[in-house]
């Protein structure tokens, strides 16, 4: 029996992803300045207030006020209409060293052999369900709403728009997870209160998000992508009615709460640990996207159409307590998931310190993960520029989303005897 399968996604200049990328930014900064810093960085974002909370040890001093502001800025909270905005919130820092009792199980006498910065379980995962190796309703919801991004700052077509977004995509699946086609599309937008009569103003955003939004996403999928967009698609554009109180004014913002939008939009599993504001000897993060490294490699090697990694830790301890495997059937070799775990073990160092050397993690590089997914997005070497009143300014050329390189596809093959 044909089954629906739905993912969201969230823009960013929703509250929550506010406050990942004000703690993505604080964590680039120090990183910047100082590659060994330690930082976990927390946000919260509400009208007209910036709270910045955590631990860090760290041999730079930031303004991290100013660095916040930026970042407001950026995103598009400007207007004093939006009851947020980067010129005229407060920001409060809260920020203070971290403790001695987490880091000395994090540092060693030798770099290799770093402790984990804490416990828990990451997943990595990948499927050729798209070209990106990513779930096909989350791609879709996430091109819908950085579409939706580059139409309010055009300013032309939609002009209307403000900051805060949120999408959602259904699917339907044959029995054998092939997808079928689109049933429901779901866009949220928060926009000027542009005419006296509301029903005129909700008629007029439906239809140009229908017909400007929607062909403009349309176009950046290959034809078998494209042929899933119908004419029976249900679409639920600010279904509640107008959306114009939006933002950290609308609803207040916290660092670490859209894990699922951040990694698979549901599909296969999540440990719990949130990214944004968490240097890399965080194995929340680090983990994470070592494991997405590893399924997507295996993936574009071959061993199974769709893979699911796990792996675990103990705090201060260096090796992983555990690396897990499901193929969930689509194994396309004579082994059990077991044994193709082993492998991977012996293909993969999975040592904290081994990670952030493989990955290059212990770079300025977390900013742009902030925002429409940490996973699915083209590795690409760009330069920075950091400016800090009190160490001047930096410029660093840094390799983004290293974990989503296929760079190990042949050390897999020759492994698997692919």
């Amino acid at each position: 029996m044909a089954y629906l399968f739905t993912s969201e996604s969230v823009s960013e200049g929703h509250p929550d992803k506010v406050a990942d990328q004000i703690s993505d930014a604080l964590l680039d900064n120090f990183l910047a300045f100082d590659p060994e810093s330690k930082v976990a960085c927390e946000t919260l974002v509400t009208t007209g207030q910036v709270v910045l909370a955590g631990e860090v040890k760290s041999n730079t001093y930031l303004d991290v006020q100013q660095i916040a502001r930026d970042v407001i800025n950026k995103i598009g909270y400007t207007k004093g209409a939006y009851q947020f905005s980067g010129d005229s919130c407060g920001v409060i820092s809260l920020i203070h060293e971290q403790s001695q009792d987490i880091n000395q199980g994090v540092d060693r006498e030798t770099k290799e052999e770093q402790g984990a910065g804490d416990q828990g379980m990451m997943f990595g995962y990948a499927s050729k369900e798209t070209a990106n190796y990513m779930p096909l309703a989350l791609d879709i919801s996430h091109k819908i709403l950085i579409e939706l991004a580059k139409l309010r700052r055009e300013g032309n077509e939609i002009p209307y728009l403000r900051p805060d977004s949120k999408s959602q995509v259904t699917i339907e699946y044959s029995d054998d997870n092939v997808p079928q086609r689109i049933v429901a599309i779901v866009v949220s937008t928060q926009h000027d209160d542009f005419d006296k009569d509301d029903n005129v103003m909700l008629s007029k955003i439906k239809k140009d998000i229908v017909s400007i939004l929607i062909p403009r996403v349309i176009a950046q999928f290959p034809e078998y992508i494209q042929k899933l967009f119908n004419d029976d698609i249900v679409y639920h554009i600010n279904p509640t009615g107008k959306f114009v109180i939006g933002g950290p004014h609308g609803d207040t913002g916290l660092t670490g709460r859209k894990i699922i939008v951040d990694t698979y939009g549901g599909k296969g599993a999540h440990g719990g640990g949130a990214f944004s504001g968490k240097d890399p000897s965080k194995v929340d993060r680090s983990a994470a996207y070592a494991s997405r490294h590893i399924a997507k490699n295996l993936v574009a090697a071959g061993v199974a159409k769709e893979v699911l990694v796990q792996v675990s830790y103990a705090i201060g301890v260096v090796e992983p307590t555990s690396i897990f495997v499901d193929t969930y059937g689509t194994s396309n070799l004579a082994l059990t998931d077991g044994e193709i775990a082993e492998k991977v073990g012996e293909i993969f160092d999975m040592r904290p310190a081994a990670i952030e050397s493989r990955l290059k993690l212990r770079n300025p590089i977390y900013q742009e993960t902030a925002a429409y997914g940490h996973m699915g997005k083209e590795p690409v070497t760009v330069t920075k520029v950091f400016n800090s009143p009190y160490s001047g300014n930096v410029e660093r050329e840094v390799e983004l989303f290293t974990w989503e390189k296929l760079d190990y596809v042949e050390a897999v093959k020759e492994a698997f005897n692919i």
